[in-house]
C-alpha cells in the first residue's frame, strides 16, 4: 500500500511553535500563514511593521540589527528578490536581498535559541535548463543569471557554516502554483479564457510543478518532525507536458481544446520580437512556456516516509484554475 501525506486533514501539530517567517506578504508565504495560523503563534518579519490576519506582530529588518526580535523556535526565510523575466534588474540587487540578507538572518539564527531554519531557495540555483535529463539534488550546480546564483551563494553560505544541535533545511522549488499564484499559469489561463487558440502545440515537453498544498504541507512536517536537515527538492509527482496544462485549463473552464502546431521557427521569430516591443510573449517566456524541466523529488519523501504527496500535479493544477476563475 503506498504512503501519503494525510490529504484533506491537517498534518500532526506541536502547539504552540513560535514561527518567524519572512516574506511573509507574498504568494508562498500568505499560503503558509494561513497553513500555520491557529496552530501556531506567528510573528513577521518584513520591510515595513503592520497587521496582517493570523499574525502576532511583524517586525522590520532594522529589530533584526538591533536584536530585539522575539525568541521563536523555528525561522522560515521566504523574502529574496524573485526572477526578473524582463530583465531590469541590475545583479547587486539580487545579491543583496538573495544572499547578503539570508546570511544575516542565518547568523541570528546560530546564535538564537531557534532549533529549526528553513532557507526557500530555488531549482535555479542548480540548473537554469535540464534538457532531457532530471534534476536531483546531486547535480552539479551550474546556475545562469543573477537570480539562480545569488541564491546559490546564500545556499553554500548555509552549507559551510553548520549549526551544532540545530536542523537546516534548504527548499528547492520548482514552478509553484496556486491561489494567489500570477505567473505563467495566469498568463495560459487568460490566453484560453479569450478563445485564442494555443500555438506551441508543435513543442514537445515535460516539466514539474509544485503545488501550494504540497509545499505548505511539507513545511509542516519539516517543523513538526525529527526530519534529517540538508538540501530538497520540491515538486509534485508527476510532470506534465504544457499541451497536457493547457488541456487541464480547457477541462476546468469547460471550452474546448483548441491547439495549433505553429512551426517552432516561427513561434521563436515572434518571441524575439517580443523581447523588443515588451509583449507577453518573448524569448525567455517562450523559454519558461516550452523547455523540459522536471525535477525529482524523491529525496524529500523518502525522508518524509512517504511515496506519494497528496495532491498530484493535475489535481493541483485543476484547483489553481479554479481560482483562477473564481477571481
Amino acid at each position: 500500500m503506498q504512503k501519503c501525506l494525510r490529504k484533506g486533514l491537517a498534518p500532526h501539530y506541536e502547539f504552540n511553535m513560535n514561527i518567524l517567517i519572512t516574506g511573509l506578504h507574498g504568494f508562498v508565504g500568505q499560503n503558509l500563514v494561513a497553513q500555520l495560523s491557529g496552530k501556531h503563534r506567528i510573528f513577521g518579519l518584513a520591510r515595513t511593521a503592520g497587521e496582517m490576519a493570523g499574525v502576532d506582530k511583524i517586525y522590520t529588518w532594522s529589530d533584526l540589527d538591533n536584536a530585539t526580535l522575539p525568541e521563536v523556535d523555528a525561522i522560515i526565510h521566504l523574502a529574496g528578490k524573485a526572477h526578473d523575466t524582463k530583465n531590469q534588474a541590475k545583479a547587486d540587487v539580487y545579491f543583496k536581498v538573495n544572499r547578503d540578507l539570508t546570511v544575516n538572518l542565518y547568523n541570528y539564527f546560530v546564535q538564537s535559541s531557534a532549533s529549526k531554519f528553513l532557507f526557500f531557495s530555488t531549482v535555479k540555483a542548480i540548473a537554469d535548463e535540464l534538457g532531457t535529463s532530471v534534476l536531483t539534488e546531486d547535480n552539479e550546480p551550474k546556475p545562469k543569471g543573477p537570480y539562480g546564483e545569488s541564491k546559490l551563494e546564500a545556499e553554500r553560505y548555509i552549507q559551510t557554516h553548520p549549526a551544532p544541535n540545530k536542523q537546516v533545511y534548504i527548499l528547492r522549488p520548482c514552478m509553484m502554483h496556486g491561489e494567489g499564484n500570477k505567473g505563467n499559469l495566469n498568463l495560459l489561463y487568460k490566453l484560453v479564457s479569450k478563445g485564442i487558440p494555443w500555438p506551441l502545440g508543435a513543442f514537445s515537453n515535460s516539466r514539474s510543478f509544485a503545488s501550494i498544498d504540497n509545499v505548505c504541507l511539507i513545511v509542516s512536517e519539516l517543523l513538526n518532525r525529527d526530519i534529517p536537515g540538508g538540501a530538497y527538492n520540491i515538486a509534485d509527482d508527476n510532470p506534465l507536458s504544457t499541451n497536457a496544462l493547457i488541456e487541464i485549463i480547457c477541462g476546468v473552464m469547460g471550452k474546448k481544446c483548441r491547439i495549433w502546431n505553429v512551426s517552432p521557427a516561427l513561434i521563436g521569430l515572434f518571441a524575439k520580437v517580443g523581447n523588443v516591443l515588451h509583449l507577453p510573449l518573448n524569448t525567455q517566456r517562450l523559454a519558461k512556456l516550452t523547455e523540459s524541466y522536471v525535477v525529482s523529488n524523491q529525496k524529500i519523501k523518502k525522508a518524509l516516509g512517504v511515496d506519494q504527496l497528496p495532491i498530484d500535479s493535475k489535481a493541483g493544477l485543476e484547483k489553481t484554475i479554479r481560482s483562477f476563475i473564481k477571481h
